[in-house]
C-alpha cells in the first residue's frame, strides 16, 4: 500500500475507533493487535495484514469496506490482493470485492461479523473455497455462497484465479 493510502486508512481508523469510544489500548486488545502496531497504522505508518484490517473492522462492527473505503487501492499479502468495488447502502448492506490470489496460495480467513455470508464467483482460474472443512473446488463462472461468520478458505492451485466476493452483512435491527 502506497504512504498516502496508508495514511488515509490510519486517519480513518483513528476517527472510528474514537467515534465509538474505544481507547487505542482497548481496540488493540480485542483485536488481537499490539498496541504499537495499532499506533503506528493510525499515524500512517507499518504495512497492516489483511487480517489485522477484518479483525479491526469486526471489532469496531463494521464491514471491512467500510474500514478500506476511503483507499482506491488493493489491499493484500502473500499473494492475495483485494480490492473494495462498491459498497451499497440499502439494509442489509452488501459489499462487493475484487480479488485476485496467486498460484499455489491458501489464505485462512477469520469469521467476519456476525450474520454476514458470503458469495463468491470465480471470474478465471479456480479455486477452493468456503467454510474450513466444507469448502468447494469452483472453475470459472461457478459461485459458492456459506456462512461467512465462519472461519473460511480460499486456495488455488497451479493458476492465478480472479473473483468476484459478494458479503451481504446481518440486517441493521435484527439479530443472529
Amino acid at each position: 500500500m502506497d504512504q498516502h493510502s496508508l495514511e488515509t486508512l490510519g486517519r480513518h481508523l483513528q476517527s472510528l475507533r474514537v467515534a465509538r469510544g474505544w481507547s487505542l489500548s482497548g481496540l488493540a486488545a480485542a483485536a488481537g493487535v499490539a498496541k504499537s502496531n495499532l499506533s503506528r497504522l493510525e499515524q500512517g505508518n507499518g504495512n497492516p495484514t489483511l487480517d489485522t484490517i477484518w479483525r479491526l473492522a469486526v471489532q469496531l462492527n463494521i464491514p471491512f469496506g467500510s474500514l478500506v473505503a476511503p483507499i482506491r487501492v488493493p489491499v493484500g499479502e502473500e499473494g492475495v490482493q483485494v480490492r473494495l468495488v462498491d459498497q451499497g447502502g440499502d439494509n442489509p448492506r452488501v459489499d462487493a470485492y475484487w480479488m485476485s490470489c496467486a498460484p499455489n496460495t491458501t489464505r485462512m480467513a477469520e469469521g467476519h461479523t456476525p450474520g454476514a455470508v458470503e458469495s463468491v464467483t470465480v471470474i478465471s482460474g479456480q479455486l477452493e473455497v468456503g467454510v474450513t472443512g466444507q469448502s468447494r473446488h469452483l472453475r470459472a463462472g461457478e459461485s459458492h455462497t456459506f456462512d461467512a461468520e465462519q472461519p473460511h478458505v480460499y486456495r488455488t492451485r497451479e493458476a492465478w484465479a480472479t473473483l468476484l466476493v459478494t458479503i451481504v452483512y446481518q440486517k441493521e435491527g435484527e439479530e443472529s
